[in-house]
């Protein structure tokens, strides 16, 4: 089995990112990350990557205002990307819309983690939407980029249940576990080649 490339995109501490590294140094996950992008420049993730020994493309959206904005940026991304041969993007915190020019480069290759059981709960805040409603299970989802907010394919889903006593702190340090743990299973069907998108649906084979 040939070792997957990866790159991984976020913007804030980075828990995610880390949790891929260690995958990867643990033998967990066979993928090879390659770049990490950051549209924060000062943000954890950052130092996180340095100290593993991954390179890093950090910008400043706002740098690109007059240059083609969205474009322009995802125009030096997908060159990077391209160089260091990335076979998937991972989203883990990133907190931008991927745009038309990072979707036609990698369609079907870019997946994205979210703190809800999609479709529920879609865009910021999963998780203090999700205490809102008072639902009694809420989750994680890992699906597909297609352009929309959070509404990709879904690859894999993991339920945490809402206890009584749980505050938004509670409730998302349990959810950002159960994260910790799928994303490197969801990305390790990749590197094992058994995603499949059809339309809506995401077969695995097995």
């Amino acid at each position: 089995m040939s070792t997957l490339r990866i790159a991984v995109f976020a913007s804030g501490s980075g828990s995610n990112f880390q949790a891929l590294t260690d995958a990867v140094q643990e033998g967990k996950l066979d993928a090879r990350i390659e770049l990490l992008v950051c549209d924060r420049p000062q943000a954890r993730v950052v130092s996180r990557a340095e100290a593993a020994g991954i390179p890093v493309l950090a910008f400043r959206p706002k740098d690109y205002a007059d240059k083609g904005g969205k474009a322009a940026y995802e125009q030096e991304i997908v060159a990077q990307l391209q160089s260091a041969g990335v076979e998937l993007v991972v989203l883990a915190g990133y907190m931008r819309i991927v745009g038309e020019t990072l979707l036609d480069a990698y369609r079907d290759r870019i997946i994205n983690l979210h703190p809800s059981l999609l479709p529920s709960f879609p865009g910021l805040d999963a998780i203090g939407q999700a205490l809102a409603h008072g639902v009694k299970v809420t989750g994680i989802t890992v699906h597909v980029v297609d352009g929309g907010m959070d509404t990709g394919p879904i690859i894999a889903q993991r339920a945490v249940e809402v206890l009584e006593s749980d505050d938004a702190e509670a409730l998302a340090a349990r959810i950002h576990q159960a994260e910790h743990e799928l994303l490197p299973q969801a990305v390790q069907l990749f590197c094992e080649k058994r995603v499949q998108v059809d339309g809506r649906r995401v077969i695995i084979d097995k």
